[in-house]
């Protein structure tokens, strides 16, 4: 007991404090030897026969316990420790009595021996480079024989070698040594070793013949010093004798290491430029599993699958069998991942299955990604469920790709589920997932969520970045706050985070959305001032703003600076010019646009042919939008549906069903996606023509195809039954608008109006006025319009005038229908010699003067012979009325070329008809020009 409580005061009380670590392992020896200590009577615990001394080495016993097992212990070592006749000798440092506080003071070891005099340095080299073999003999490393060649023509081959020094006796072996890059060119040096019982003299023969010429070169020729054999030699000794924990490395090895090394700092450093990466790659002599996995990793992120595969299979090539580790993080899967190749990411994994290899969730996370990235939602779904079934837990980074993937398709109650399951495995959600789930409630427009989960990222403790508040600043952009999108970036100002080329692209889109073009220049202004340089979205964006303006010449001339930056254009920077110069009927500026894009290496693409397309149908040029058409096809560009959906729009507004159906037969033919658009144009063409049962049956198909009818088709519809009068059919539809829940907006209202204008129910078109106001729809120029065209065409112009009174209350301004319609209803009445109408024919004049309204020709012919019948011979409604014609009015040769003219033809002519599409503005104005 005594000798227990002797043992365990030891441990407690004497142990110094850079022991602490290792006590606790030492503790059953410490005890035992001193117990056998005391047995001994005091004898010296160094001539114990049953204590165990530590292999010797030069070093003190470190503190660690053992050493650390990734050092692999060199075979040859002991070998060589055996062989060395000093390894006796060697001082028995650090032995375990020496770890023996107390017992060693009650019985010291005896004092260690003097240290070995330190190596001289040739001594030292002679033992590293082994020029004495174990016993001591001199090493002999020069091959009898063998002579040195240099400054050999690098063209030369061994047999040509061979046949010069035979001349000196039989020739052994020819070895030049070859170049790394080209093997079949030497690197102007070489060995020439002779055979036979006269090697040695034959060398020296031909060493005599050193300086002599061969092939246009100066030899050289010398004995083989066994220089490379020596290094062998050392090198080799140098590996079985080692280091302190570790193998010695050769200097091959060093600097391949050095190259791995390197190769890995410019992964780091420069990963845009691949050029410099994949040189860096080369300069590995050997690259091993992990080299070709950060290649293969490389050419994933940037979504080059082909260089991915190809890297991979030089892998295989070169007897490198691929891991999961290569297949998955390291990235064959990840790459066809990124590329949007999901087929052959599949191949891969089956691939993978077929050898054995099973999937980790690495592996789930990066399909589930895959499938996110391509919209795929229902397969994302799949193999996260096979995730959840195969593997034991999951983390943050499978549940943020199938979160993204729902949140990408607005689905955010499952992103929710999703969540709220997350966290009851008690998984934290990173901040990606934070503004995954902020973009998807973006796309929504879900401000108070979006809010909410910003809020949310900060009381967890995440510090919101750039892309936090790029959210949001997207969120009010797309909602059209642009007041408040300004107020976050004044947050992220004081936050301390700058803004971006993204952030600042969205600010610029938001005023360009408004066709705020001051502010859009001026956010520029701020990139430029930031010292942030455009890129070409950024670019893109200025373009669109100068289309906007009109200013088309500083729109062409961004676009020679993007190339002086060296920003290479894309087909979308040429669209909005395109499709300016198309719009404004410049159709030769916009083919010229159109070759420059080609000339700039962008390939045409269906967008752009459109844009094309778009601005001759606005312009009503279906001849040439069928050429661009058929130039398209030439060059092997198939159109979509929006080609001929813009194609069929451009024949309805001209009435020609005959066309817009030719056209949606080749949609349907070609196998295209028919939606609510396409039965838009279709129904357009119908009612412009006045082919109702036509568009009823177009209605059915709709129907039958599962598209339904919304405001738009209500809005055609209607206004080709009040084109017709037909005021029961329009109820009728205003009814079924009500019945399935969609909401008429101002068109609807107004083309019902419309509808009972022509029918003559002024009471029903009054109540439907009402009707609107009561509903939150106010009443437009169009709208007014129309009801003092029906107050006209029931001869009661007091209630056009009052209807005029009322437009002009409601803080609306007339425009040259609204006078054309209100003068020629007074007009028409001027027989009834009342004051309220030339009063109001002097009114109107003056208004029309003071805006600076000019009438057609025609109209000015119209209204002179209603002015007959006041004031034959002229007088003050006259004069007033003529202020409004055009300069070159003569009444006299006017009313000559035109007296054979009817009234009633020409108010036929000057019937008002509404569309509810929006292009009856464009039509009226047509039909009234000023």
């Amino acid at each position: 007991m005594d000798i227990l409580s002797i043992s365990s005061t030891v441990q407690c009380s004497h142990t110094p404090p850079h022991l602490s670590t290792s006590v606790n392992h030492r503790a059953s020896t410490t005890s035992t030897s001193f117990i056998r200590s005391q047995d001994n009577s005091h004898k010296p615990t160094t001539d114990s026969p049953d204590l165990r001394r530590p292999i010797t080495t030069n070093k003190p016993l470190k503190t660690s316990t053992s050493r650390p097992s990734h050092f692999q212990q060199n075979p040859l070592k002991k070998l060589v420790n055996l062989r060395n006749p000093s390894a006796p000798n060697s001082p028995p440092h650090d032995t375990i009595s020496a770890k023996l506080w107390l017992s060693s003071k009650l019985s010291p070891p005896p004092p260690p021996p003097p240290p070995l005099p330190p190596l001289q340095e040739s001594e030292a080299d002679n033992r590293v480079s082994g020029n004495s073999d174990e016993n001591g003999k001199e090493v002999e490393f020069r091959e009898k024989g063998k002579i040195f060649v240099g400054n050999l023509p690098l063209w030369i081959k061994k047999i040509e070698v061979a046949e010069f020094f035979r001349q000196f006796g039989p020739i052994k072996n020819v070895i030049l040594i070859k170049g790394h890059d080209e093997l079949d060119r030497n690197m102007g040096f070489g060995f020439v070793i002779y055979s036979g019982n006269m090697a040695e003299k034959a060398a020296m023969k031909a060493v005599e013949f050193d300086g002599v010429e061969f092939h246009g070169r100066v030899l050289t020729v010398k004995l083989d010093n066994g220089q490379r054999v020596r290094g062998k030699y050392a090198e080799r000794a140098r590996w079985v004798e080692g280091k302190e924990g570790e193998a010695y490395r050769s200097e091959w090895h060093e600097e391949r290491e050095g190259s791995r090394k390197e190769f890995a700092k410019v992964l780091e450093s420069h990963p845009e430029n691949w050029q410099v990466v994949l040189r860096a790659f080369e300069r590995i002599k050997k690259p091993s599993r992990k080299e070709f996995g950060l290649m293969v990793n490389y050419y994933a992120r940037r979504g080059d699958m082909h260089r991915a595969r190809e890297t991979f299979e030089n892998m295989r090539g070169r007897g490198i069998e691929p891991t999961l580790h290569v297949y998955t993080k390291y990235i064959l899967i990840h790459a066809y991942a990124v590329g949007r190749d999901m087929e052959e990411a599949l191949s891969c994994v089956r691939k993978m299955r077929d050898e054995g290899i099973q999937m980790s969730l690495v592996t789930y996370s990066i399909v589930v990604g895959g499938f996110a990235r391509v919209g795929n939602v229902e397969a994302a779904e799949l193999w996260f469920k096979e995730a959840k079934e195969r593997l034991t837990s999951l983390n943050a980074i499978i549940y943020g790709n199938i979160i993204y993937a729902h949140c990408q398709k607005c689905n955010l109650s499952r992103a929710e589920v999703l969540v709220r399951e997350m966290e009851e495995q008690g998984i934290d959600a990173s901040i990606d997932i934070y503004h995954t789930m902020m973009d998807g409630y973006t796309m929504v427009q879900n401000e108070e969520k979006c809010i909410m989960v910003f809020h949310r990222l900060m009381e967890c403790g995440f510090t919101p970045s750039i892309v936090t508040y790029g959210c949001l600043i997207n969120l009010y952009i797309k909602m059209g706050k642009i007041h408040k999108a300004l107020e976050v970036s004044e947050m992220m100002k004081s936050a301390g985070v700058k803004h971006n080329m993204k952030t600042y692209s969205m600010l610029i889109n938001g005023f360009i959305y408004l066709k705020d073009w001051a502010n859009a220049f001026s956010i520029f202004e701020d990139v430029i001032r930031d010292g942030l340089k455009p890129d070409v979205i950024l670019y893109n964006n200025i373009i669109r703003a100068f289309c906007g303006m009109g200013n088309m010449d500083r729109a062409i001339r961004t676009v020679e600076e993007m190339k002086k930056e060296r920003h290479r254009p894309t087909p979308r920077t040429f669209m909005p010019i395109i499709h300016s110069f198309a719009k404004s009927g410049e159709m030769r500026r916009a083919l010229d646009v159109f070759d420059m894009m080609r000339r700039s290496g962008c390939i045409p693409t269906v967008q752009t042919y459109n844009a094309l397309i778009i601005g001759l149908v606005e312009k009503r040029q279906m001849g040439k939008a069928v050429d661009v058409l058929d130039e398209m096809l030439l060059a092997g560009i198939s159109p979509n549906e929006h080609t001929y959906t813009t194609i069929m729009n451009g024949y309805a507004s001209l009435g020609d069903i005959g066309k817009a159906f030719e056209y949606f037969s080749k949609l349907k033919n070609e196998g295209l996606e028919l939606d609510v658009y396409t039965y838009e144009a279709l129904l357009k063409a119908c009612c412009k023509s006045g082919r109702m049962q036509s568009a009823l049956a177009v209605t059915k198909e709709m129907k039958t195809q599962n598209i339904p009818r919304n405001t738009f088709i209500y809005n055609i519809l209607i206004d080709g039954w009040a084109r017709r009068g037909d005021v029961w059919e329009a109820a009728d539809l205003m009814q079924q608008m009500r019945q399935e829940g969609v909401q008429p907006d101002i068109h609807t209202y107004t083309s019902f109006i419309n509808a009972c204008c022509k029918a003559g129910d002024m009471l029903r078109a009054m109540k439907t006025t009402k009707e609107m106001e009561a509903v939150g729809v106010k009443p437009n120029v169009k709208t007014y319009t129309t009801l003092i065209n029906g107050w006209s065409r029931a001869s009661l112009p007091e209630k056009a005038l009052k209807c005029y009174e009322e437009m002009k209350q409601a803080g609306l301004k007339a425009d040259k229908a609204v006078y054309h319609c209100l003068m020629t209803a007074l007009l028409s009445r001027a027989t009834v010699a009342e004051d309220y109408i030339y009063s109001g024919i002097l009114n109107l004049c003056q208004e029309m003067v003071e805006k600076e309204l000019v009438v057609d020709m025609g109209t000015a012919v119209h209204w002179s012979r209603c002015l007959r019948k006041i004031e034959r011979s002229g007088g003050t409604i006259t004069e007033a009325l003529q202020r409004t014609f055009p300069p070159d009015w003569n009444s006299h040769k006017a009313l000559d070329a035109s007296s054979d003219e009817d009234e009633d033809g020409y108010e036929d002519h000057a019937s008002y008809n509404s569309d509810a599409d929006g292009e009856d503005d464009a039509n009226f104005k047509e039909r009234f020009q000023f």
